[in-house]
């Protein structure tokens, strides 16, 4: 078992996966709309807003953001308190490992699937590394009911290609996380998109001032 999950782990360095858990389940109920694009076919704008959104220790951490998950933990009196956009405690590594390799699910199956999580988390640290990481997460991760990836969710959304999308378009898409089945991006827009937005727009400040990721940008 783990021989094997090793070499799938290193084909998926350089192959995106054929077929995910996640996109057998939604193809029985909404269908799968799906159409991988490498790195370069990807428009900058989706990967500050992804960035910006769901993980600005990206570059920084090794697969867990610690911190995240100490807030995360910590008992909260009275209303329930949001983390800022960009600090849950799923970095980005984690939702790939989830997506690729594992499977959804709540209750007592997600505590199971933390276990195999975590491994898979660190092996494509390890092995993949972080522009190949973002590169999958964009592709593989469900933007819409029965559709999944960035070159899906733009045709689908906005009638264009992932490499033309602009940062209002990139950041409508990514507010439409982390329940892409219930939120919309367009026809009608959903009030939670149209108010998380803006403020994806002015979080992708904070990414554009990191060296690390702009470096990852250029290649």
């Amino acid at each position: 078992m783990f021989l094997s999950s090793l070499v799938y782990i290193i084909i998926c360095k350089w192959v995106f996966p054929p077929i995910t858990i996640t996109q057998i389940d939604n193809r029985f109920s909404y269908g799968l709309s799906r159409n991988y694009v490498p790195w370069n076919r990807i428009s900058n704008n989706v990967k500050l807003a992804a960035l910006s959104s769901e993980d600005q220790t990206f570059m920084d951490h090794s697969g867990f953001d610690w911190d995240a998950i100490e807030k995360s933990l910590k008992p909260r009196k009275g209303k329930k308190k949001k983390l800022p956009p960009g600090a849950g405690a799923s970095t980005i590594s984690q939702q790939v490992a989830k997506n690729v390799f594992l499977w959804q699910g709540s209750g007592w199956t997600r505590y199971l699937r933390k276990i195999p999580e975590m491994y898979f988390t660190k092996m494509i640290e390890w092995t993949w590394g972080k522009k190949r990481i973002l590169e999958v997460y964009l592709n593989v991760i469900e933007m819409g009911p029965g559709v999944f990836g960035i070159e899906a969710a733009a045709e689908h959304n906005f009638g264009k290609h992932a490499s033309e999308l602009t940062r209002e378009q990139a950041a409508q898409i990514v507010a439409c996380f982390p329940n892409p089945k219930k939120f919309s991006v367009v026809h009608p827009q959903s009030r939670r998109v149209a108010w998380r937005y803006p403020q994806v727009l002015r979080e992708i400040n904070n990414v554009e001032d990191d060296d690390d990721i702009m470096d990852m940008l250029k290649n």
